[in-house]
């Protein structure tokens, strides 16, 4: 004899054909929403570490880096190393090469990500992405920092103009050659106006080095 038990709403879900428990519901809806999140935001949400460790045991998890956790067909596009960055390091500013390539004033793609920190912070450690980490001064550290939305996920950058004076601040790591591709192409793009490049190289103390090129380019 069978017996009706009314509503099957109370039941629980059935994922990848096995009973889906109510904290692995809470994860799976996380993550479609967010793409990626760390050990201490799933913690925060009533998610145990050894759940998290069962998971991606069983293949429902892919730890993408340390603390750092997404569902196995999570896909970050081109940029997916700098949401690992900003997700581990939401403080941290991606400047030089790494800017340059957001900005698309460059057609390299650097191996290595580039940060700036400032002068008595604690530079990130992260197994993954391969970090270059610059320090700036406060006022170089604040000025010029924009927010991006990559994979819905805030990313800190330097503007264009303040990535041109960073370049040509840090000629010696990254090459002038590179300083000026950056200068000519962002004015010639016209994403970085001729009184933007000159404040900025004011707040660098690379006035007198950027003045040639800013006055033939103009």
């Amino acid at each position: 004899m069978f017996h009706s038990f009314g509503s099957y709403a109370h039941l629980p879900k059935v994922w990848n054909n096995a009973v889906m428990p109510p904290n692995d519901q809470i994860i799976k809806k996380l993550l479609r929403r967010a793409g990626t999140a760390r050990s201490r935001e799933l913690v925060e949400s009533g998610i145990t570490r050894s759940e998290l460790s069962r998971m991606v045991a069983a293949g429902q998890l892919t730890r993408v880096a340390r603390g750092l956790y997404a569902l196995p067909d999570y896909q970050s596009g081109e940029h997916g190393a700098l949401v690992t960055v900003a997700r581990r390091a939401p403080g941290v500013v991606f400047c030089l090469l790494t800017a340059l390539r957001i900005h698309e004033l460059t057609t390299q793609a650097p191996f290595e990500v580039w940060i700036a920190i400032g002068n008595k912070a604690h530079p990130p450690r992260l197994d993954y992405p391969v970090l270059r980490t610059l320090r700036f001064s406060d006022a170089a550290l604040t000025a010029g920092v924009e927010t991006h939305k990559i994979d819905g996920v805030p990313v800190r950058v330097t503007n264009v103009a303040k990535t041109v004076a960073d370049c040509f601040k840090f000629r010696n790591k990254i090459g002038l050659d590179v300083a000026l591709e950056a200068l000519r192409e962002a004015r010639r793009a016209k994403k970085a106006t001729a009184d933007d490049l000159w404040r900025y190289a004011g707040i660098n103390r690379v006035t007198k080095v950027m003045q040639p090129y800013l006055e033939a380019v103009a």
